[in-house]
């Protein structure tokens, strides 16, 4: 019975959980919100009221001591609903903020576990659509809650038109079809017109990005021509679409001003008849034309906000994509060793970036014993960097195992499994903050006495000893205002620092002086000693740290053995056909 119910397909809920459990832990803040409404819409009704005894029983009784008491007792009701309206914006702020902070951090975490090889769309795109938190966080902290909350009152303000102006309740009866009608044609071309403007705001943004992430290189190449244009091009897209999108919105906002003002002058006109009649006193005629504004104004709220509500929806969708996406989060069987022995086995293993034509590994076979310091060359392109990307688990293969200590890498919790692995990649990159921070990355294992002793390793202490603030030295993102050796010099000590079992560096020198090189080598003879080392270089001299060579040839390993004897067959002159 229990296995026939685990086949059955549950409905998908209308929103995912990253939205709605956040709003449903504020349910009791919003209640407190609804609250607030009711009681500041009842003061309004007690505000018609006081109108209508104003007009009935004052005026023509000239009662001042009537009005008197009427108007302390309208002061109190002001008082407390201006109270009330603080505190229902207060707690609207304080759910809208509670939820942005939980959502940003749902968010937040899945982009930086999402999976490259699922990875959608340019850096500025993604930059893009995580701004588009901020609409959602709008909505959640805005006016658009009070409005959605003033809605069922409409039937209540109804009501008591009815009770006071008897047939006057048709006319406002009239115009809310009008307000509902008009926000319900809209709301498609809206909707489509939002997702366009988004679309074409992320394009728009992915250009800006691109443009500040390589200033220094647009300025050296003359590429700002190029950007400009795009730049151009996505302006112009993104302003029409939005010009567009705000006309639209305008039609809806119109139509429910005038349904308003109709209302209200259609209750003055019909109440003139029944006052004619004496059907009604002029007091309750306006009470009632109050009312009848009150009655209709929410949904011309609503009709005003049609356009956030519309690019709401369309920032939701394109949020829970990227929440849908592939996730490297670890499930609760994942596993989280405290430290490997080194062993790294790659078993039969194809690989293809995605979208790419051909596959960049075919079939590849290589194991590292632990502690084996292992060499990868090979031309430009031969597949030895994605060997350390599959190493670290950045992307799957498409068939074979990756595994380390005997067992697949993909049973490991993979922030635990890199932590244990220490990592420099072919273009160092550093975090804006101090050089600190960049070393120590908030690992509470490393602390100033490992820091140091990375530093003098990587020859970083070289250059930060010998300035005033040291370690403690801001840099700008990228870790712009160094030069590519230190960057590569930095980057190393976070990967020397504690002690890691396994190291993987992939072209470590390449922006280092040939003396800054061979002072880095000497150090790290003594500090690999007993560690897997995985090396890839063009640098012969890096070959001294290593005991083994494989060569990496089309995918696959074409060489593979002890350090000179391949350096020697490597050598070798080979035979023209």
């Amino acid at each position: 019975m229990s296995r026939s119910t685990d086949l059955v397909e549950h409905p998908r809920p209308r929103f995912a959980p990253w939205l709605t459990e956040p709003m449903l832990r504020n349910k009791a803040t919003y209640m407190k919100v609804a609250l607030a409404a009711a009681m500041v819409n009842i003061f309004g009704l007690i505000t018609s009221l006081f109108t209508m005894t104003v007009y009935d029983r004052v005026v023509p009784n000239n009662a001042v001591s009537s009005l008197v008491a009427l108007s302390i007792g309208l002061l109190v009701v002001v008082v407390f609903d201006f109270l009330l309206r603080i505190l229902r914006a207060y707690f609207t702020d304080l759910a809208g903020a509670d939820i942005d902070h939980d959502v940003g951090g749902r968010v937040f975490r899945r982009l930086v576990a999402i999976r490259l090889d699922q990875k959608k769309g340019s850096t500025g795109a993604l930059t893009g659509m995580m701004r588009e938190l901020e609409t959602l966080r709008d909505f959640f902290a805005s006016a658009t809650m009070t409005a959605l909350v003033d809605v069922p009152f409409i039937i209540v303000t109804l009501v008591f038109i009815a009770i006071l102006g008897g047939p006057l309740v048709w006319v406002p009866l009239a115009a809310i079809p009008i307000v509902v009608g008009a926000g319900w044609l809209t709301r498609p071309a809206l909707d489509r017109l939002s997702a366009k403007a988004m679309s074409e705001g992320l394009s728009k943004q992915s250009v800006l990005v691109e443009t500040i992430g390589a200033l220094e290189m647009v300025k050296t190449s003359g590429a700002g021509r190029l950007l400009g244009r795009r730049w151009s091009r996505a302006n112009v897209a993104h302003g029409d679409s939005s010009t567009r999108q705000r006309l639209v919105s305008t039609i809806a906002t119109t139509v429910a001003a005038s349904a308003n003002t109709l209302s209200y002058a259609g209750t003055v006109v019909a109440g003139v008849f029944l006052i004619a009649d004496h059907r009604l006193t002029t007091g309750a005629l306006v009470a009632c034309s109050i009312l009848s504004g009150r009655a209709v104004q929410p949904l011309a709220t609503i009709a005003a906000l049609l356009s956030r509500l519309s690019s709401t929806r369309t920032a939701y969708k394109q949020i829970n994509g990227m929440m849908e996406t592939g996730s490297e989060e670890p499930g609760t069987g994942a596993l989280r060793p405290s430290k490997f022995d080194g062993r790294i086995e790659l078993r039969g293993v194809e690989f293809g970036y995605p979208g790419a034509a051909e596959r960049t590994l075919t079939g590849l076979n290589l194991v590292i014993p632990a502690g084996q310091r292992v060499a990868l060359l090979g031309r430009v392109g031969s597949g030895k960097s994605t060997i350390a990307r599959l190493i670290l688990g950045l992307y799957p293969p498409q068939e074979g195992l990756v595994m380390i200590d005997g067992t697949d890498i993909r049973q490991y919790d993979p922030w635990v499994m890199r932590g244990l692995i220490g990592t420099a990649l072919q273009e160092p990159v550093l975090l804006s903050g101090s050089v600190r921070d960049n070393i120590m990355l908030a690992r509470d294992e490393i602390d100033d006495v490992e820091m140091l002793r990375v530093a003098e390793l990587s020859g970083t202490h070289s250059f930060m000893g010998r300035i005033a603030n040291g370690y403690d030295l801001q840099l700008t993102d990228r870790g712009e205002g160094l030069s590519g050796g230190q960057r590569q010099a930095i980057s190393l000590a976070r990967a020397l620092a504690g002690r890691p079992q396994i190291i993987v560096f992939d072209e470590p020198t390449s922006a280092m002086d040939q003396a800054s090189e061979a002072q880095l080598i000497a150090r790290l003879e003594t500090e690999l000693q007993g560690r897997t080392f995985v090396l890839i270089t063009h640098r012969p001299a890096l070959l001294r740290l290593v005991e083994r060579i494989v060569v990496v040839e089309n995918g696959r390993v074409s060489q593979d053995g002890p350090r000179d004897a391949v350096l020697k067959e490597l050598q070798r002159p080979r035979a023209v056909a």
